[in-house]
């Protein structure tokens, strides 16, 4: 007989029945008990008297409690020995200073204490001992949150099992989002093949439509296209991820995200989530996509907001119809437009690669991770805090490159046209493209493009008078690569005169044996025979 474990509202049945002239059996049989308990606890209330007395007259509860101690004073239990005895210090240390549980510190005994043979079920009794012992904590206690109309809104995704993906002809995982309004439990679900951010924010967008208005506050889950490093402690700050940020802007709600490891911090949301999936996803048999989301909005519509809520004792569409939908934020009038941000690396060919597509940026960042804004007609590129370019989008695989965010004495080496480096020769004079085209036109099989590109770079770099001069020497001379060209700049040779000019200056100077250089031998044949 323990007092402990005895119902003190059965011993006052006891008494009245008793009273009533019922024998032992008869009370036995009705209270479900043991004739000797019965016996056991007549006699200890027959010794303080408690037994006389009329039917309806029953004594307090308090005083029948006192008796059973005094007379029937409950069995001490032995104490058992446990085979984890011996490290319970060290159970205590890891429960207080850890927060660790059962399982996680039998693994650590098993792994440190070479002579720890203890089992598993030992040290949750132990634990569950120790919980006893300490009793409740104020962190224990779950504290209802009020919430207003129009204030809170949950979210979280649910996993919702595998569906035919059309464009790619395979099961794929699908997920269900889930928005719950926290005032009137009006819920937007819909089912996704993804978690990525801009799944993210464009159920956002829907749902707040579905909604016609904008909760002032929103309570994600720290996924992380919601929240890229969560904050754990009171003193943390989350960082939230930079698009759900313009979301949020353009939307004007706050966001309020969970803390890690406290699902019942949103657990509303949890248990709508919970609700559809063991509602409506249980009934589905399904596995189109398309089909499953008519389904799922007329589901919603017909079934789930029309239910009597457990909490509320309301239909969800009644209350939010009829208190919510005025409290919310009314919907931006300019149309929300998707912008994602993006890291992104700034490679050796001075260009982040954005969705299959390249766009250049400073070559001064070279190797840096740059933020990317993009929507859908723009990719902006950002360093330090700063605006470096706004590119136009271009198709997948093509090039968007700005010519003075690459080298100065290397940028034009990305043209590989003919064309573009016989107009780069114009620039300079004509005896520079001469001198290209020569060099172009020295092999028929091989491809002079390299040399035509550092030449006239070359030449490029010089003053023009200079440049013409040179290009025409290496004409004269046959020099048609790099290094030829370089050496008339470098040995300042390109106005020294040329076989030609040396006689054409002699003649000029009257010179006895000079002769014109169109006076060639060829010239005097012709003029004899002319006179023939």
């Amino acid at each position: 007989m323990g007092a402990r474990r005895t119902d003190m509202h059965r011993l006052q049945e006891m008494v009245r029945l008793h009273r009533m002239g019922k024998s032992s059996r008869e009370i036995a049989r009705q209270l479900r008990m043991g004739r000797d308990t019965i016996r056991c606890y007549l006699r200890a209330l027959k010794s303080s008297g408690h037994l006389e007395g009329a039917p309806e007259e029953l004594p307090e509860i308090a005083d029948l409690r006192v008796v059973v101690s005094e007379h029937a004073p409950p069995k001490e239990a032995a104490p058992a020995s446990s085979s984890i005895e011996r490290w319970e210090e060290t159970i205590v240390r890891m429960r207080r200073d850890k927060n660790a549980g059962p399982t996680a510190i039998h693994d650590w005994l098993r792994l440190h204490e070479p002579e720890y043979e203890g089992s598993l079920s030992a040290v949750k009794r132990l634990c569950a001992r120790l919980r006893r012992e300490e009793g409740p904590k104020a962190t224990d206690v779950a504290i209802p949150v009020e919430t207003e109309p129009g204030e809170i809104a949950q979210v979280d995704f649910v996993y919702a099992g595998k569906r035919y993906d059309p464009e790619r002809g395979i099961l794929r995982k699908t997920w269900l989002f889930v928005m719950s309004l926290g005032f009137s439990r009006h819920m937007f679900c819909e089912l996704v093949f993804d978690q990525k951010i801009e799944t993210w924010v464009r159920l956002h967008a829907q749902a707040f439509e579905y909604f016609g208005g904008v909760p002032r506050v929103i309570v994600p889950d720290n996924l992380k296209a919601a929240v890229i490093r969560a904050a754990f402690g009171i003193d943390g700050e989350p960082v939230l991820n930079r698009t759900y940020r313009e979301l949020a802007r353009h939307f004007g709600f706050q966001i309020d995200p969970t803390p890690p490891r406290s699902p019942q911090k949103k657990g509303k949301v949890e248990r709508d989530g919970g609700y559809v999936k063991g509602n409506f996803l249980k009934t589905c048999d399904s596995v189109d996509i398309h089909a499953d989301r008519k389904a799922l909005r007329r589901w919603l519509d017909e079934i789930a907001a029309k239910r009597r809520h457990g909490t509320t004792g309301r239909p969800p569409v009644e209350l939010f119809e009829e208190l919510e939908h005025a409290a919310l934020l009314p919907l931006p009038r300019a149309r929300w437009e998707l912008v994602v941000w993006k890291h992104a690396t700034l490679h050796r060919d001075s260009h982040v690669q954005i969705d299959g597509a390249f766009y250049s940026a400073p070559w001064r960042f070279l190797h840096q991770k740059l933020w990317v804004r993009c929507t859908a007609h723009s990719v902006s590129i950002q360093g330090e805090d700063e605006l470096l370019w706004r590119h136009g989008r271009v198709a997948r695989g093509k090039r968007s490159t700005v010519e003075a965010h690459l080298p100065e004495h290397r940028r034009d080496l990305r043209h590989r046209s003919r064309a573009h480096w016989i107009a780069k020769a114009t620039a300079i004079g004509p005896e520079v493209v001469q001198l290209a085209e020569a060099i172009f036109d020295a092999d028929d099989v091989l491809h002079q493009l390299r040399k035509v590109q550092g030449v006239v770079t070359l030449l490029g770099g010089f003053p023009r008078l200079r440049a013409r001069r040179a290009a025409k020497r290496a004409l004269h001379f046959g020099c048609l690569d790099y290094r030829g060209v370089k050496n008339i700049l470098t040995k300042a040779i390109e106005n020294e005169p040329l076989p030609e000019e040396r006689q054409e200056r002699a003649w000029a100077s009257g010179s006895r044996f000079a002769r014109r250089p169109t006076e060639t031998l060829f010239a005097t044949k012709e003029k004899t025979h002319g006179h023939q």
